[in-house]
């Protein structure tokens, strides 16, 4: 069972990271902070950006974290045979993870979708642009989740409390995200999720 639900999770987090990419991209080129930051260059990145590309992150997105989500309840279980407390507190933490990214997730779409069928005015942006800020808890909820749960994770295994080895511990999202947060490599945080997974998958 457990190893069905990993191989979900790491199909999870691929169709996750395209959502990512259907935010991230658009066919001027990669979206990036200074740009949202300049009216005049947020409109012109999304000028020839088609609607549907949102929309299908949002709708994608949420049935890929759902994929992903078998895997992390399912590493909570498999904990269970070694700690309960440990398993608890990753059962708690997916559950805020899980719940936050994907309310995250689809405002994120949301904003994108709104500004380009607004007309990409300054009026719109603003509007859209605030509403992401006063939801931004999500996001921090989300990855505070994120965060208790892969860090339980990583102490359980590097002190030889489960059942594998100690060097087991790299296949964790955020050991694997040390050395890629410096690329350009799009879509992160799913890369390294689905790295996690593939790992775990032939150690568990």
């Amino acid at each position: 069972m457990i190893k069905t639900a990993i191989v979900l999770a790491i199909i999870g987090h691929i169709l996750c990271g395209i959502c990512d990419c259907l935010l991230s991209y658009t066919p001027k080129g990669r979206l990036n902070l200074k740009d949202i930051k300049d009216r005049g260059k947020m409109s012109a990145m999304f000028a020839d950006m088609p609607l549907a590309f949102p929309l299908a992150s949002m709708i994608m997105g949420t049935f890929a974290i759902t994929l992903f989500g078998f895997g992390y309840f399912a590493l909570c279980y498999w904990m269970k045979d070694y700690s309960g407390t440990a398993a608890n507190i990753m059962f708690i933490a997916t559950v805020v993870f899980l719940v936050s990214i994907v309310v995250h997730h689809v405002i994120c779409g949301v904003v994108e979708w709104g500004y380009i069928r607004l007309g990409r005015t300054d009026e719109a942006r603003s509007s859209l642009l605030e509403l992401q800020k006063k939801t931004i808890s999500t996001m921090a909820a989300g990855y505070a989740g994120w965060l208790v749960l892969l860090v339980t994770l990583f102490v359980m295994v590097i002190q030889g409390k489960t059942g594998l080895p100690a060097w087991g511990c790299v296949f964790n999202t955020a050991v694997i995200m040390l050395p890629l947060a410096p690329t350009r490599i799009p879509a992160k945080g799913n890369v390294a999720g689905a790295l996690m997974f593939i790992g775990l998958l032939f150690i568990i």
